[in-house]
This record gives C-alpha cells, sequence and structure tokens, in this order.
C-alpha cells in the first residue's frame, strides 16, 4: 500500500480507492477464513464480536455467505462493537494488582490458550472496580 501511495498522484481520491481496496482484501480474506472455519466445526452459526464488528461491509458479507450455507450471522448493536484494547487494559491492571509480572521482554504466543493463564483474584478481592483501589 505505501509503494502504491508513493507511486501514485496521491490526490485524495487515489487515497479513497487505496483505502477501499485494502478494505475489500481484509473483508474477503476474513470471510474466507469464518468459512473455512465454519466448515471446520460443522457449523453454520457465525458470532462476530469486537471492533471488526461494526463494518459494514464486513456484516454483509459475512451475512451473505452464513444466508448461502443456510446459516445465520450474528452481530452486536455497533455500539457495542469496540476495540478490546480497554479490557486487556484491566485484565492487565488486575494480574499487575495481584502481583503477576513479567520482564519487558516480548514473548509471542500465537493462538494463546488464554485458559493457561495463572488465576487472579476476584474483583471484589482485587479493589478493581469496585472503588477501592
Amino acid at each position: 500500500m505505501l509503494l502504491a501511495w508513493q507511486q501514485s498522484d496521491q490526490s485524495p481520491q487515489t487515497k479513497a480507492d487505496i483505502a477501499r481496496g485494502f478494505e475489500d482484501a481484509v473483508v474477503d480474506t476474513l470471510a474466507i477464513k469464518c468459512e473455512r472455519a465454519l466448515d471446520a466445526a460443522g457449523c453454520d452459526v457465525i458470532v462476530v464480536s469486537g471492533g471488526v464488528g461494526a463494518n459494514k461491509r464486513l456484516r454483509a458479507k459475512l451475512q451473505e455467505m452464513a444466508d448461502k450455507r443456510g446459516g445465520r450471522a450474528c452481530f452486536p448493536r455497533p455500539s457495542l462493537c469496540t476495540d478490546n484494547g480497554a479490557m486487556i487494559a484491566f485484565a492487565g491492571a488486575l494480574r499487575l494488582q495481584a502481583g503477576q509480572r513479567e520482564d519487558a521482554a516480548v514473548h509471542v504466543v500465537p493462538r494463546w490458550d488464554m485458559a493457561s493463564l495463572p488465576p487472579v483474584a476476584a474483583e471484589r478481592e482485587s479493589g478493581i472496580g469496585n472503588g477501592e483501589s
């Protein structure tokens, strides 16, 4: 994309065209991967959440895919489709308060099983989220 932009006339229309092309490619890729996941799971119902669930083109593409399969696509209201950054920060705060600390090194774990994390004290014990912090 950067190369396409740098080699273009850099007009507002070209910028919009590049952005739309990128969005189309991402939506198509996600739809293909979702369909493969449904096939692998033997399922015809897809539930979409998080920030990506607010994308109108993705919603339409996944709804179309579900309809063709005779299945269902479920989406929360767009106002509820938010980035999970706040949730991750809160989870980190709970772990920090519980004394769970790591060094500053980055440990990449693809397909991280969240069940492998050590448990954290319940909210009422942590003080976070109940006005006692």
